[in-house]
């Protein structure tokens, strides 16, 4: 079971990156896969999030309206598209899967952008967003 992400690199404020999330060991169907991000002095930030079954999506405030998670089953893949991009969105980008029936139901009433709900994790890809 493994989680792979890729797309980062180094871009100019105001460009973009999609970042992919491939998992390989399993399917996602019944999964909810999260985009996390972690800065140097910063504490680990929920980015995104897809429900994978119900197509229910959530973002963090920051990022709304410039950020889309999106997934194709066919490819076992999630993405998030990144546009605009600030020098505040520089990060170690990781995907994590929760396997949603293990879910109550206030969980999900409560969100899914919280890191300690994941229990498989990526390695993490890294966007840096100059000025």
């Amino acid at each position: 079971v493994q989680l792979v992400e890729s797309g980062g690199g180094l871009v100019q404020a105001g460009g973009s990156l999609r970042l992919s999330c491939t998992a390989s060991g399993f399917t996602f169907d019944a999964y909810a896969i999260g985009w996390f991000r972690l800065a140097p002095g910063k504490e680990r930030e929920g980015v995104s999030c897809i429900n994978i079954s119900s197509g229910t999506t959530e973002y963090a405030n920051s990022v709304k309206g410039r950020f889309t998670v999106s997934s194709d089953t066919a490819k076992n893949t999630v993405y998030l598209q990144m546009n605009n991009l600030k020098p505040d969105d520089t990060a170690l980008y990781y995907c994590a899967t929760i396997l949603v029936p293990s879910l109550s139901h206030e969980t999900l009433s409560a969100g899914l952008l919280r890191p300690i709900l994941y229990d498989r994790w990526g390695q993490g890809t890294q966007v840096t967003v100059s000025s």
